[in-house]
């Protein structure tokens, strides 16, 4: 069984993936932020290193997809390769930080890769306001995050609101992180996991 977790940068995603990871027992495979060579060029210049960032993503999630459907094992995976095609890469070439040559080209390589995997069995989305995104990044303090716009911010939650409203590849829970703090009050963990299990029932 493959579960996954969407949302946009500072929704809390892996945090989430290890709670219910420890809850459930599952596997959890987590975003390639710590060893990603990219991440602090990118943020300094965007426009350079955004094809570079994009292609880099790319290739870790398909593999993590590849490895989570050759296993036997229930999986948990924070965030998804559609994230990167549908929200992320299209707003670069949107703001016009990747060119249309490079996108174009990201765009050819995903299409050739969706067609090899599957997409999860239970899609989990968090959706967040621009303040709370803004807040819960500012506290996990990781230094290449704070030159993140706030118009970069606005722009991405119009994508996934966007790609979410039309999502129609498999089981859909969407989670109001502005009002359920899974992260601070067990009472709200809780009632996550009850809309987990009623959705996960159905998956057997």
């Amino acid at each position: 069984m493959h579960i996954a977790i969407a949302g946009n940068i500072g929704s809390g995603k892996t945090t989430l993936a290890a709670l219910l990871a420890r809850h459930y027992g599952w596997e959890a495979h987590y975003e390639d932020v710590d060893t990603n060579p990219y991440l602090n060029n990118f943020y300094e210049d965007m426009q350079r290193w955004s094809f570079n960032l994009q292609v880099y993503f790319l290739n870790s999630r398909f593999r993590q997809v590849v490895e989570i459907r050759k296993g036997d094992k229930k999986v948990i995976q924070d965030r998804t390769i559609y994230e990167d095609a549908y929200i992320f890469a299209p707003n670069l070439h949107a703001m016009g930080l990747m060119s249309s040559r490079d996108f174009n080209n990201y765009s050819s390589l995903f299409e050739l890769m969706s067609s090899f995997i599957n997409p999860p069995d239970l899609l989990i989305y968090l959706k967040a306001s621009v303040p709370t995104l803004v807040s819960q990044i500012q506290k996990r303090g990781r230094e290449y995050e704070n030159s993140i716009r706030l118009d970069y911010l606005k722009k991405l939650n119009e994508r996934y609101e966007a790609w979410i409203s039309g999502y129609d590849q498999g089981n859909l829970l969407v989670i109001d992180v502005d009002n359920v703090k899974f992260d601070e009050r067990q009472a709200d963990l809780g009632l996550v996991i009850q809309k987990i299990d009623a959705e996960i029932h159905g998956l057997f």
